[in-house]
């Protein structure tokens, strides 16, 4: 049964929400009574349908249903899910609680994207106060990771478990902020930034360009991936922490620092900081900016993904669910029909494996053949575990025939069969499809081989009995077009 979220208050946030939810498969029914939010939420939508599905090395499951409601309580009907993302303004955000309890199921969970209020602050004069919580994310929703889970001493434990875990389903990582404190804990550091720098600008030191710089060419790089305390760790060398701290603490001492007083929010201020932003990026509309972030943000992020660390391993561990959820094949047992050819990669076309033409380069062909090859081999019993023992396939020949092109965000599946498999070696054969559209073909001659010897080396009694079993079952089939040709071969 499709899960249902509602989304209230449909800006750059509940925006986010929407795609995040639905393109997890949630169907997502939306209040705002701005009669552009249509439109606005579209945009995002589209955006994040370009980008999303490129964090992913396996295919996203169906998209949900988005529907639009004129009233709260049509658009809560049904939902497990309910996230708040209206002004931040205390006294509306209560008086939208008061209208959604009144209509909303009793176990469904209340999330706010406030980054500001504290969960106890918004149930003051709730109905059931125990029902709402912070679930405060970062934009792009669709996808930043980080959601800081807030309960307060009213919220049960259970609801936060159950909060954490529903944010986990759909890709995120929760950080269960153990007291409420106002903004949280992230932005509490992007405010001391945000105020330093403030200062930096108005006293003439930096202009907003040079700021930023000194973001995306330095320190910006190291937190993506180690955050603060491991970065100064790492800084303090084989002494660690202490030593760095024992070095560097006597500088809090130092004027460094505004970061206690804050310069004057005034008409000149505002002009001096918007004016050298428009003069940085004025060339540039939003939705390009959102699209050169999007962009940025996926590539670090499948960097990560590689070293399977920091936002990259919670993308793994998505993947994981996805592929469970989609019922692709990790196990012989697990095939339902041998005869016919194993989907081995199911996956979109991200952003990094495009070329100048904008369609997909030559060299993620045979990255996807690739992973369809290792794909097989772990269906076969030739797993980790397996290679830890001291056994392994190496690949003696590859052959690609690229047949049509593909572009960004296509769902490319690929469909593999055994031809051969006998003594130490494997004949694979691969199919690339985009729907019904054959993209691709890849031949590979696999040789099982001692890691210890590093020579050809006869296959285990299970890997043997399940290559057996596949390619025995699809021998019935017709021998697949372009099967043993040679680089240049007439077609």
């Amino acid at each position: 049964m499709t899960r249902v979220a509602a989304i209230i208050g449909g800006g750059v946030i509940g925006g986010g929400w929407a795609a995040r939810f639905l393109l997890n498969g949630w169907n997502v029914q939306v209040f705002d009574p701005d009669p552009e939010a249509e439109r606005k939420i579209g945009e995002v939508l589209d955006n994040a349908r370009r980008s999303m599905p490129g964090l992913s090395d396996t295919a996203l499951p169906a998209e949900g249903q988005l529907t639009f409601h004129d009233a709260i309580e049509d658009a809560v009907a049904g939902a497990e899910w309910i996230q708040e993302s209206v002004p931040e303004r205390l006294d509306l955000k209560q008086k939208v609680y008061a209208g959604l309890q009144a209509a909303c199921r009793e176990d469904a969970i209340i999330g706010s994207s406030t980054s500001g209020f504290k969960p106890s602050e918004l149930q003051e004069v709730a109905p059931r106060p125990e029902q709402i919580l912070v679930t405060h994310p970062f934009n792009p929703v669709y996808l930043m990771p980080l959601v800081e889970v807030v309960p307060s001493d009213r919220t049960a434990p259970e609801r936060v478990e159950r909060t954490k875990q529903i944010m986990t389903e759909i890709g995120m990582y929760p950080l269960h902020v153990r007291k409420e404190i106002d903004a949280h804990i992230a932005d509490r550091f992007l405010e001391a930034v945000w105020r330093e720098a403030l200062w930096l600008v108005k006293d003439g030191v930096a202009t907003t360009e040079e700021i930023d710089e000194s973001i995306r060419m330095g320190f910006g790089i190291r937190w993506a991936q180690m955050g603060l305390f491991d970065t100064y760790r790492v800084a303090g060398g084989e002494a660690g922490m202490k030593h760095f701290m024992a070095q560097f603490g006597p500088a809090l001492k130092w004027p460094w620092t505004k970061l206690m007083d804050v310069p004057e929010f005034n008409d000149e201020l505002v002009d001096l900081i918007a004016g050298q932003s428009d003069a940085q990026s004025g060339h540039l509309d939003i939705r390009e900016m959102e699209r050169i972030r999007d962009n940025n943000v996926v590539a670090m992020m499948r960097a990560l993904k590689a070293q399977n660390w920091a936002s990259g391993a919670v993308l793994n561990k998505h993947d994981a669910k996805l592929m469970a959820d989609a019922g692709m094949v990790r196990k012989a047992a697990d095939i339902a029909d041998p005869s016919q050819p194993i989907v081995t990669v199911a996956r979109a076309v991200p952003i990094d494996w495009l070329d100048y033409n904008g369609h997909m380069t030559e060299s993620r062909y045979l990255q996807a053949f690739a992973d369809a090859s290792d794909r097989l081999m772990e269906i076969i019993g030739c797993d980790q575990d397996y290679i830890a023992t001291g056994g392994s396939f190496f690949t003696a020949e590859t052959h690609i025939r690229h047949i049509d092109e593909t572009h960004l965000g296509a769902r490319i599946e690929v469909r593999t069969r055994v031809l051969m498999a006998e003594g130490k070696k494997m004949h694979l054969w691969h199919e690339m499809y985009a729907g019904d559209k054959l993209l691709a073909t890849g031949e590979h001659i696999l040789i099982h081989v001692s890691l210890e010897t590093r020579r050809p080396a006869p296959f285990s009694p299970e890997i043997a009995a399940n290559l057996k079993m596949i390619s025995e079952a699809q021998a019935g089939l017709d021998a697949p077009e372009g099967v043993g040709r040679y680089v240049g071969q007439p077609r």
